[in-house]
């Protein structure tokens, strides 16, 4: 069973106390030495990496006083970022045994601190991600995402009789999915094509990027954000392709896969020293080998002989797309692990680029394709 920081009625009573006996005046602060005698008082009643929060809450509080809100945002397992930075302030590190070194864990336990510790960068949050962590609702975004890719491209593997360079056969650019500059009003298409491959090896690395990297993001940070970051990176990979590749068509999620990717990189990058997954180095050098491997690819193929009239082959541009994504939402998601994005001024910020370059990009293809007069490739 994975522990939740005590029960609800723990909690109710734990909060109850706190406001009946040592808040009678409604001041909305409590003093620190009668909090930590509550503590040391219920302190079986609560779980000890939550125990250990709190203690460092009150040993390290210069003010001498507690915020009862943030007594409360704790125990319903909610952080506000006043109660973060009282933690994280200065010098003020919790006390107890790392959760590496934690014996007796079950199967269960040992894949979330696995988890905690590859995504992470703090002690504190991997503690409460540990403590607070229901395997429900499980990472169904990035594996629905997934499947529904795979079980395209088996279709069309069937319906083309190929499955390496699915793209070489002369079909390929008919379905309803792909992103082509000459369907470019077909507004589906900037989301869709992520849903085609170009053949075997192209989907292969898409996938094991995607389940490596975005099922441990998404178990931590949540369905939405990593979806939204994924989709984010999408979009941004097809209008890149409409604005700087404008003859070309787009097909593969590398858009999405390498705004998450090159978050977490990024993310590894600026948080070094408190980034405690194995060998990192090692996975760091090879997930950029791998990714620049894809990218060679996909820049080869860009500008191989095409088998369609007119048409040249699929666009790199997508993964360049996802990767400025990746580098400014991206990581903003990543270092605000259950804070409020809303309450950061630099998400706003990166907000306003990508919303600026998404009216560009339309205003772009609206106009530009008529006014520098493209000549575009036929429907397929």
């Amino acid at each position: 069973m994975i522990r939740l920081g005590g029960t609800m009625l723990a909690r109710e009573k734990m909060v109850a106390l706190l406001r009946e006996e040592f808040d009678p005046d409604n001041s909305g602060y409590i003093s620190t030495e009668k909090f930590r005698s509550l503590l040391r008082t219920h302190a079986s009643e609560l779980d000890p990496h939550k125990l250990e929060v709190l203690l460092a809450l009150a040993d390290n509080n210069a003010d001498g006083k507690i915020c009862y809100q943030d007594f409360v945002n704790l125990m319903s397992n909610k952080r506000s970022n006043s109660f973060r930075r009282a933690i994280l302030q200065g010098s003020r590190k919790l006390k107890g045994t790392p959760l590496l070194e934690e014996p007796g864990l079950n199967a269960s336990q040992r894949l979330i601190r696995h988890v905690a510790y590859e995504t992470l960068p703090r002690e504190i949050d991997r503690k409460w991600y540990y403590d607070s962590y229901t395997c429900w609702p499980p990472p169904c975004f990035m594996i629905t995402v997934t499947i529904v890719e795979v079980a395209v491209f088996v279709y069309y593997g069937l319906v083309l009789d190929r499955w390496v360079l699915q793209v070489s056969h002369p079909h390929f650019l008919k379905g309803p999915l792909i992103y082509h500059p000459k369907l470019r009003i077909q507004a589906w298409r900037y989301v869709s094509y992520i849903f085609m491959h170009t053949g075997i090896e192209h989907l292969s690395l898409n996938v094991a990027l995607q389940l490596l990297v975005g099922v441990p993001l998404e178990m931590v940070h949540g369905a939405m954000r990593i979806g939204l970051l994924y989709i984010f990176g999408v979009l941004a990979g097809s209008l890149a392709v409409s604005v700087a590749d404008m003859t070309a068509p787009a097909v593969g999620s590398s858009g999405g896969v390498y705004a998450l990717v090159s978050a977490h990189l990024a993310n590894v990058v600026m948080n070094w020293s408190g980034m405690k997954c194995q060998f990192k180095l090692l996975r760091m050098a090879v997930a950029l080998v791998c990714m620049s491997a894809e990218f060679g690819r996909a820049v080869w193929l860009r500008f191989y002989p095409s088998v369609f009239l007119l048409c040249p082959n699929p666009s790199f541009v997508a993964h360049l797309g996802g990767v400025g994504v990746g580098i400014t939402l991206g990581v903003v998601v990543l270092r605000n692990f259950e804070q409020r994005l809303q309450e950061q001024s630099v998400w706003w910020i990166f907000v306003f680029v990508y919303v600026v370059f998404i009216l560009l990009s339309i205003f772009w293809n609206i106009f530009a394709y008529d006014l520098l007069d493209i000549k575009l490739p036929p429907a397929p």
